[in-house]
C-alpha cells in the first residue's frame, strides 16, 4: 500500500471514530440515524371481538405521535411546543394487528422487531397478548410500553424493558369492594354475596382471582364463579348460572362485543343484581353503551377517564379534538387515552435521555416522575416491575347515557342509583 493510501486509511479511521464520540443517539442504529426517524410498532385488536377499543387505541398513538412530530402551541401537554424528538426526529408508526389472539400477538410482535426493525413497541390492549408480546420485546432488548392492558401479574415478572400505564385489577378490585361496604355503611345496601363473570383469558382470570380475593378481605361470600370464552355467540348459561346464585352484587371482566351480549342476555333472563360493577371492559366503550341505550342505563364500571373528567382534566379537550378527528368523532374512553399517555412519556423520556439507546431510555422511564396532563394523577411514576403507581380511576355509573362519577364521593358529581332499576321501570 502506497504512503498516500495508508494517510488515507488513517484518516477515515480518525474521522469514523470521531462522528461515533460525538453522536448523542447511541444505539440508534444506522438507518435510524441517517432517516431521522424512530419507528414505533403498535399491536392491537383492529379485527375481532374488541375490535372498536383497538382501533381507538391505534387512534390515540397516532394522536399523541401527531402532537409529538409537529408544533402544537394550544395544547398544554410536554413536548407539544416542539417539532420531533432529539433535535430533528419524527416518529413513524407501524401497526399491526393482533385479533385479540395471543398467538397472533406474538408473532405481529417477532415481526414488528425483526422485519420492520421498530425501536420499541406499544400495546396491546388484551393482557393475553401484552404477556408474548412484551416477552418478545424484553428478549430483544426492546421497549414495551403497555397503556391498558390490567392484568396484575403483567407487572409481577421483574421485566427491565416493559412499563404499564394503567391501574391494575388488583387495585381496582379493592375499590371495588369498597364500594360495597361504602353502600351498606350508608345506605344499608345489605350486600352479602357476589358474583364474577370473566373471559377466560389473562385478563379474565386474574381479574376474578384478584376479585375473589379482595372480596374474602372484605368479608363478601363469593357464590359465582362464572368463566366464559372470549368471542361467545351466546352467554345463556353463564346468565343462568349467575341468576340461580343471584348474589347481592357483580363484577364483570368482560370485553367488547361479550360486553353488549352479556347485558342482553342478563335482559331476556329478566334478571338484575342489586349492583354491577366492571373492570376496564366494555362498560368504558362509549360506542357499546349508546347502542345499548337504556339497557346500559345503572350499569358500573372504573376508569381513568371520560368526558364527564373534563373539569379535572382541562388539558384533555384540545387533545380531543385531534382524536375526534381520526374516530369520527367518538371521545377518548379509559382504556384509549392511556395509550396516547403511554407515547407520550416514552417520547419524554428519549428527550430527557438524549439517547436512542434502550437501556439508557428504560433507565431514564424508571427513574425519573413524568408529567402527564392526560392522566387523571397528573403524574407518571413507574416502580420495579414497570407499573404506573399513579394510576388513579374513579367508579362511574351511566346514567342518561352520561358516565357520572359516583366514588370516592369527594370526586363525585352525581349520586348513585341503587339498586339498580329492573328491565321493565326503565
Amino acid at each position: 500500500m502506497s504512503r498516500g493510501s495508508r494517510s488515507f486509511v488513517r484518516w477515515f479511521i480518525l474521522a469514523a471514530a470521531l462522528c461515533l464520540l460525538v453522536s448523542p443517539l447511541t444505539g440508534a442504529g444506522p438507518a435510524l440515524a441517517a432517516e431521522k426517524i424512530i419507528k414505533i410498532g403498535t399491536i392491537f385488536p383492529l379485527t375481532g371481538p374488541v375490535a372498536t377499543a383497538g382501533q381507538r387505541c391505534q387512534a390515540a398513538v397516532q394522536t399523541a405521535v401527531e402532537i409529538i412530530n409537529n408544533k402544537h402551541p394550544e395544547i398544554k401537554v410536554p413536548l407539544a411546543n416542539k417539532e420531533g424528538l432529539l433535535d430533528g426526529y419524527k416518529i413513524v408508526l407501524v401497526h399491526a394487528d393482533s385479533q385479540g389472539k395471543p398467538d397472533v400477538g406474538k408473532a405481529e410482535a417477532e415481526r414488528l422487531l425483526n422485519q420492520e426493525k421498530v425501536w420499541a413497541l406499544i400495546g396491546a390492549y388484551n393482557s393475553s397478548v401484552s404477556k408474548p408480546a412484551s416477552f418478545v420485546a424484553e428478549r430483544m432488548k426492546r421497549i414495551f410500553m403497555c397503556g391498558s392492558s390490567s392484568s396484575a401479574a403483567l407487572t409481577q415478572r421483574d421485566m427491565k424493558y416493559f412499563f404499564r400505564l394503567a391501574p391494575t385489577d388488583a387495585t381496582e378490585s379493592v375499590d371495588f369492594v369498597e364500594v360495597l361496604k361504602w353502600l351498606n355503611k350508608t345506605k344499608k345496601a345489605g350486600i352479602k354475596t357476589l358474583g364474577v363473570i370473566y373471559e377466560n383469558s389473562e385478563f379474565g382470570k386474574h381479574a376474578a382471582e384478584e376479585a375473589k380475593k379482595a372480596a374474602a378481605a372484605g368479608g363478601f361470600k363469593v357464590v359465582a364463579d362464572v368463566p366464559f370464552s372470549p368471542g361467545a355467540t351466546n352467554l345463556n348459561s353463564e346468565v343462568q348460572t349467575l341468576k340461580g346464585s343471584n348474589p347481592d352484587a357483580v363484577f364483570g371482566a368482560v370485553l367488547g362485543a361479550d360486553y353488549s351480549l352479556w347485558v342482553k342476555t342478563m335482559k331476556q333472563a329478566k334478571w338484575l343484581p342489586k349492583i354491577v360493577i366492571n373492570y376496564c371492559s366494555g362498560y368504558q366503550d362509549p360506542v357499546i353503551a349508546k347502542q345499548l341505550g337504556p339497557d346500559a342505563e345503572y350499569f358500573m364500571g372504573s376508569s381513568g377517564y371520560s368526558p364527564q373528567f373534563a373539569s379535572l382534566m382541562p388539558a384533555v379537550a384540545p387533545v380531543e379534538k385531534i382524536f375526534k378527528s381520526k374516530t369520527g368523532g367518538v371521545p377518548f374512553d379509559g382504556n384509549s387515552i392511556q395509550e396516547a399517555v403511554a407515547m407520550l412519556v416514552l417520547a419524554q423520556a428519549i428527550e430527557k435521555a438524549r439517547s436512542l439507546d434502550p437501556d439508557k431510555v428504560a433507565k431514564t422511564l424508571m427513574e425519573n416522575t413524568w408529567d402527564s396532563p392526560l392522566s387523571l394523577g397528573g403524574k407518571v411514576k413507574f416502580v420495579k416491575g414497570g407499573q404506573n403507581v399513579q394510576a388513579k380511576s374513579i367508579i362511574t355509573q351511566l346514567q342518561n347515557g352520561q358516565y357520572k362519577r359516583i366514588y370516592p364521593e369527594k370526586m363525585a358529581d352525581a349520586k348513585i342509583v341503587f339498586p339498580m332499576k329492573p328491565w321493565d321501570k326503565r
